[in-house]
């Protein structure tokens, strides 16, 4: 299982969010995406914990907890999904073709 972080300060680090989860058990791993055209975290995170008892316990405490100027939202992150409103195609290519 993996945690899901939201709402965080665009100013928080990965050692900042591994030291708060530390104190509900041992941090496995911690992503913060960043956004491609800013450079600077997108405002949600990843956590994964040794078990799953200690990721709802992290869960449970912060969950709306207020940290670093914000409250929190914090739950089990659910599974990435393929497709979202682009149907799953990328590209460009700037102008239709005629079929």
């Amino acid at each position: 299982m993996s945690i899901y972080v939201g709402n965080l300060s665009y100013e928080v680090k990965e050692d900042d969010l591994r030291q708060i989860f530390a104190e509900y058990g041992t941090v496995k791993n911690v992503q913060l995406p960043i956004d491609r055209e800013t450079g600077r975290v997108r405002g949600f995170g990843f956590v994964e914990l040794e078990s799953d008892a200690q990721e709802q316990a992290a869960i449970d405490a912060l969950d709306n907890a207020e940290w670093m100027g914000r409250s929190l939202k914090v739950n089990k992150a659910k599974p990435k999904t393929d497709g979202g409103s682009s149907g799953g195609r990328r590209g460009g290519g700037g102008y239709s073709r005629p079929y």
